[in-house]
């Protein structure tokens, strides 16, 4: 987490000189950039438009996810500047990789914040590089909206007053999904687990609710008193994945990205240790490559082939009208999170036209009232502007559900459940809401 009372001159020189080298921006149209410096912390903006951006993982642990992400916010800012734009002027959009590290996306957001001073920020994915960005964007008044950190500290951060109302999410925390793995866990019968995380702010917090829900439902945690966190960094799993199914639990809970954990993974199966041994797993890794990435047996099976996780759905009346824009411009079907992210990008536009100006304070101030509340219902995001522009409230219903923000930034939400085949195929076989 980056030091508040860093220098910002020095803090800009890094980040564009890291940048320079790893070519982590994009554009979506040409813009000319303020580089110049300022001791103000306030993204106050520019009067020229809207400027938002994306910080999402295309490249590293969670690329395989992050990529389909990071396509819907272009999408929606297209769609928008297509029926007039914000405020009367078209939205300008900088797309930033975050690589899927705390220190990437730090300085992704210090970029974003000082140097191309947009109000609001479509990210991140992990927990902890949300993390990392949302220290850098509370203090620089820039609101920031996850499509898919779900970690529960960002509930128990926001409910101390530490993010100022600067921070949101269109996914719901851990603590929902951990509920509805464990509710399905003891449907399935399996009364002891044990638990693999990575160990970040996902991973950890995602085996703390896990933990007290199972137990809570009569379920023992074999390694609770020795919990397996793996280290993010990590290429080789032996001695973790030993430790995971030693025991004999009826089945191995793996909260994890899609990288390290096809190789923790493919050290269980080698080890012969997960054989009889019912895996669980979440929406870390739930992406059609995962399968492939952990492989086959000697008998041409894939070593997945039946393993069954969640991961949080989407619902929302606007679902089918994106899915058709998305195979009109796209093609193909949007992949896990992408409703998430266009539902973070339209509640950034929506309000900062309800505030009337294109700042992170305006957008901050506006987002609870056109996510949720006693407005016109609308799941359009041109119509939801235009109904603005007229002076009518509007309760935004989004792709991926209704995304009614909190006070905390949270939404509630429902849970997909899925199994991998023997063809390495992922497949949706229900949808559950926690309770």
């Amino acid at each position: 987490m980056l030091k508040r009372n860093v220098s910002l001159m020095l803090s800009v020189t890094l980040v564009t000189s890291a940048c320079l080298l790893s070519g982590c921006e994009n554009t979506t149209q040409n813009t000319t950039e303020n580089t110049s410096n300022t001791t103000s912390p306030a993204n106050t903006g520019t009067g020229k438009g809207l400027k938002i951006g994306s910080l999402l993982p295309t490249t590293g642990d969670l690329a395989s996810i992050g990529q389909q992400m990071a396509g819907s916010v272009p999408l929606l800012v297209e769609t928008v500047n297509a029926c007039g734009g914000v405020n009367g002027e078209p939205v300008q959009l900088v797309e930033v990789d975050d690589q899927t590290k705390p220190e990437s996306g730090a300085a992704g957001m210090t970029k974003l914040a000082t140097v191309d001073k947009v109000a609001g920020v479509v990210g991140s994915f992990a927990s902890s590089v949300s993390t990392a960005a949302v220290s850098v964007a509370t203090p620089n008044k820039v609101m920031l909206i996850s499509p898919g950190s779900t970690s529960p500290v960002f509930t128990e951060k926001a409910q101390k007053g530490d993010f100022q109302g600067f921070w949101a999410r269109t996914a719901p925390p851990d603590t929902y999904q951990a509920l509805a793995l464990a509710q399905l866990a003891k449907k399935k019968g399996f009364k002891r687990v044990s638990t693999v995380v990575i160990n970040n702010d996902y991973g950890v917090g995602f085996e703390k609710a896990f933990v007290e829900t199972f137990e809570k439902l009569g379920g023992t945690v074999v390694n609770k008193n020795k919990p397996v966190r793996y280290d993010p960094k990590a290429q080789t799993f032996e001695t973790e994945a030993g430790a995971a199914f030693a025991g004999k639990p009826d089945a191995v809970l793996g909260v994890m990205y899609a990288e390290t954990g096809s190789l923790f993974l493919k050290a269980a199966y080698q080890q012969g240790v997960a054989k009889g041994v019912q895996i669980l797993l979440t929406d870390g890794v739930k992406s059609d490559s995962f399968p492939e990435q952990v492989g086959k047996g000697a008998d041409g099976k894939y070593l997945l082939s039946g393993a069954i996780g969640t991961t949080p759905g989407s619902n929302g009346k606007a679902l089918e009208a994106f899915k058709k824009l998305w195979q009109e411009k796209k093609g193909g079907t949007p992949g896990e999170y992408a409703p998430q992210a266009w539902d973070a990008a339209a509640l950034l536009v929506l309000a900062a036209q309800s505030a009337k100006e294109n700042t992170g304070v305006g957008i901050a101030s506006k987002i609870r009232e056109v996510a949720g509340g006693s407005g016109t219902e609308v799941s359009d995001v041109c119509e939801g502007l235009k109904l603005i522009k007229a002076g009518t409230k509007i309760n935004y219903q989004g792709a991926s559900g209704d995304v009614d923000v909190d006070a905390n930034g949270d939404v509630l939400g429902v849970y997909d459940v899925w199994t991998v085949g023997d063809d390495g195929k992922i497949t949706v076989i229900d949808q559950v809401s926690p309770k």
